[in-house]
């Protein structure tokens, strides 16, 4: 039976090819590939829709998730450990020379200025340097921008897992010393929801009082 089916689809191919065909098979290809085009398109739209945009912005974006680090006093944390109040995250390193301590400077002032709106917000510094920044360095950097912020740390491979998840970019510096190197890095700074949620992010070029103002706005506004 499989041998007559397999011949009966070679004599319908056979029958096929005899006849002339209704569409020339170069229209049948481009319209193909229309449909295609346009199916990339739609999901490029749909992906675009879901992520963050330039600038500050808010909606739900493919940012955040579960991660297990070291802060600088040594403990043990996870993001359930910040359930019920708001994350103010910006990943950096403590060798940073000028990035780095002026956003943790406006961070922490921003949260300073709102009074006790502020309490509500718990400001975070993630090192993208786990090499260098142990929990000891950490501990003798992190007071130097008030007693708010926590430092969190951890192996490369935790590290290089809660980058992923917030969609950092990190790495070293071409033309870097073999203990005095720079990093590059991403610069923004994200606030998390209380159920652990993407809210809002803020750029490089937000300044404290602008911050204290968009961050009252998504206290007021976000679920």
């Amino acid at each position: 039976m499989a041998t007559m089916i397999v011949r009966q689809k070679d004599l319908a191919y056979s029958e096929a090819e005899r006849k002339p065909s209704p569409m020339p098979r170069r229209i049948t290809l481009l319209f193909a590939l229309i449909l295609l085009v346009l199916a990339i398109a739609i999901g490029g739209i749909s992906l675009l829709m879901r992520a963050p945009t330039g600038g500050s912005g808010s909606g739900e974006a493919l940012v955040g998730g579960p991660f297990s680090l070291t802060d600088h006093t040594g403990k043990r944390v996870t993001e359930k450990d910040f359930a019920g109040r708001y994350m103010l995250i910006f990943f950096g390193y403590t060798f940073c020379p000028d990035f780095c301590p002026t956003e943790l400077q406006v961070m922490t002032a921003a949260i300073d200025s709102m009074g006790e709106a502020g309490n509500a917000i718990q400001p975070i510094f993630i090192s993208i340097d786990p090499e260098r920044d142990t929990p000891a360095v950490l501990a003798s950097y992190v007071p130097n921008f008030g007693p708010r912020l926590i430092g969190l740390t951890g192996t490369p491979e935790e590290i290089a897992a809660v980058a992923r998840a917030y969609r950092v970019y990190y790495g070293k510096a071409a033309k870097s010393d073999s203990q005095d190197y720079l990093m590059d890095h991403s610069t923004t700074i994200y606030l998390m929801g209380p159920d652990g949620r993407f809210v809002k992010h803020f750029n490089y070029t937000t300044d404290a009082p602008k911050l204290a103002v968009d961050l009252k706005e998504a206290l007021t506004t976000s679920p």
